[in-house]
């Protein structure tokens, strides 16, 4: 009965793993590891119609419509419109649009033919934040949610010959949108990741879990689902320099469990080690770069493949810092991530949205731990009806693509949420159970900024910590909230005492180059942030049950909402390095830190 009761259990995982929570939106979730499909790319020159009165709707933009008549004029044209690089956002690209938020319709001529047998889907990586796509002039669907992949199957839509591709991007701030009206990073517009056709058999590999559950260092515990007509078929997962062949059959649905053991060398950021991985059925073959690792909690600590290990972090936004442009490429990763580990990082907290899949898999062979997280930020709408759909769809998004890269270790459900909001804790417990029921193998954690500090104690409670494997807290002590004693005799009441302890921000603003004495904030200086870091590292001996920590934040960023003149120059200055890469004081207070903790 026990061992039904566990299988029963099992494929309710694997259910709400591969189907969909709720739709807001008739975009598709995107088939997984896009990169290793027959693919072409649509990336490049897009022209580019921008529309701040939102007129294009009315005008049928999609329609392109031409003058028949001598009488007749059209009032637009993709023909001589501007022209903008995809991927991209298009508020560092052309001066005019530095700070718009609206609507801007793209343009893209597709010549193509369908080889015969075959299925074709449109395959977007991101759009920020609403897209409505259009082909030869027809609605083909729309997306909400500006940090997530998303696709469209155009097999009996596609043409032979030249083809008409619109899309209607819009970045207006929303206030039932995820995140709200008000955050604190740069609203990039536009397409701002890349654009593929992808070409497939009739039946295809849509999905596959491969990884380790969290108590397993050899059994593999997983699936395969193919999507299309012809469902049952021998399904192979091969890994060979194992050599290792696991042969399988799915069932009428299409779906295939797995369960082998291997001798595998785990990954871990002294190790990264990654296994060529081939997923074959009769139809179709993936190939994909798996590594193998288990993470936990046990009692008050971390385990990374049975071995307590101390989460040295770093709080990372996606923007290239040399270009104050959106980080989309490869390049984009090697630079942030490159700069994580100079300072000694372990992990990288990817904040405040998922980030692109170049900054998964490149942390994936460098060795860092990824913390992935859901735009679900300070002030949503937690009790307008739509709000909690979109947050599934976002969550099931985020999960899908990144299922299988070892690398994410921490999925985080959101940021800085009040328990005074309406529904908020309703809606969040009830996303993080729907989290750990489709994927079981990583830790999850909600971030809370409502601790209360007085008498030089923090207590830190939250509804959401009781769900969580983590209690993650923001504190700006020294900055927001002045120091009301020595940070050696800092006290700590915590509402789940058995739980590890992240602290998940922390940190001064500091214009590099700016000098000063150490205890005045006014003049934003290096000295005022670097003696506030030697004090939090001082107040972290004090913080029970302490499984890592991570500064805000990695680079300067820009942020509309610093408004200082002098100092602040729309960009949050709270970086160890500015915006050009110049180290601040508090670098080297970091790095010497992360340097007395072992690999």
């Amino acid at each position: 009965m026990n061992k039904l009761k566990s299988v029963s259990k099992e494929l309710v995982f694997i259910f709400l793993s591969v189907f969909v929570f709720s739709y807001v939106s008739n975009g598709q979730t995107a088939m997984i590891n896009s990169q290793s499909r027959h693919l072409t790319s649509l990336n490049g020159d897009w022209n580019v119609i921008i529309d701040p009165t939102g007129l294009g709707d009315w005008r049928q933009v999609w329609q392109e419509k031409k003058p028949e008549k001598k009488t007749d004029f059209v009032e637009y044209s993709f023909e001589g419109a501007p022209v903008l690089k995809v991927p991209g956002d298009f508020n560092s690209q052309m001066p005019e649009l530095t700070y718009f938020e609206g609507v801007v319709w793209y343009k893209k001529q597709i010549n193509y033919t369908l080889r015969k047998g075959k299925r074709l889907f449109l395959y977007f990586g991101a759009v920020n934040y609403k897209a409505d796509v259009f082909l030869n002039g027809e609605r083909i669907g729309s997306h909400e949610g500006g940090f997530t992949p998303f696709q469209f199957e155009i097999t009996e839509k596609i043409k032979d010959g030249v083809n008409a591709l619109i899309v209607k991007v819009d970045n207006k701030r929303l206030k039932n949108g995820i995140p709200g009206l008000g955050y604190d990073w740069f609203n990039y517009g536009g397409i701002t990741r890349e654009v593929n056709l992808i070409e497939t058999g009739h039946t295809y590999i849509e999905d596959y879990q491969i990884q380790l559950p969290k108590e397993s260092r050899k059994e593999i515990s997983g699936w395969i689902k193919l999507n299309g007509a012809n469902k049952e078929q021998g399904l192979k997962v091969k890994i060979p320099e194992l050599g290792l062949v696991y042969s399988t059959k799915s069932d009428s649905s299409g779906m295939a469990r797995l369960k082998f053991q291997a001798s595998f060398k785990p990954w871990s950021p002294d190790n990264p080690k990654l296994y060529k991985v081939l997923v074959e059925s009769e139809t179709d073959t993936i190939e994909d770069e798996i590594g193998f690792r288990n993470i936990e909690v046990r009692g008050n600590k971390v385990f990374l493949n049975g071995k307590m290990i101390f989460l040295k972090g770093v709080n990372i936004h996606e923007e290239n810092p040399y270009k104050g442009a959106k980080a989309f490429s490869s390049e984009d990763a090697v630079l942030l991530l490159n700069s994580a580990k100079e300072l000694g990082c372990n992990l990288v907290r990817l904040a405040h949205y998922p980030h692109n899949e170049h900054m998964i898999k490149q942390a994936e062979k460098m060795g860092l731990m990824v913390w992935s997280e859901l735009p679900i930020y300070q002030h949503i709408e937690f009790s307008d009806t739509a709000v909690p759909l979109k947050m599934e769809l976002m969550l099931k998004e985020m999960i899908q693509r990144d299922r299988n890269r070892c690398s994410v270790v921490i999925w985080s459900l959101s940021n800085e949420t009040y328990t005074s909001t309406p529904g908020r804790d309703l809606e969040l417990v009830s996303l993080t159970k729907k989290c750990r029921e489709a994927d079981p193998t990583r830790l999850l954690t909600h971030v809370v900024n409502n601790q209360a500090y007085n008498n030089n104690t923090f207590k830190v409670w939250d509804t959401l910590y009781r769900y969580a494997d983590l209690i993650s807290l923001n504190e700006y002590v020294g900055w927001y909230v002045p120091w009301q004693g020595k940070p050696v005799d800092t006290k700590w009441e915590l509402n789940y005492p058995d739980k590890p302890v992240f602290i998940s921000e922390f940190g001064a603003e500091a214009l590099y180059g700016s000098k000063g004495p150490i205890d005045e904030a006014a003049f934003w200086t290096e000295e005022y942030q670097e003696q506030i870091y030697i004090d939090q590292l001082k107040m972290f001996s004090t913080t029970p049950n302490l499984c890592g920590i991570a500064p805000w934040l990695l680079f300067d960023y820009r942020s509309l909402g610093r408004m200082h003149p002098v100092y602040q120059k729309g960009f949050n200055r709270k970086g160890l390095l500015s915006e050009k890469g110049e180290k601040k004081k508090a670098w080297q207070v970091m790095h010497e830190h992360y340097l007395k903790y072992k690999k």
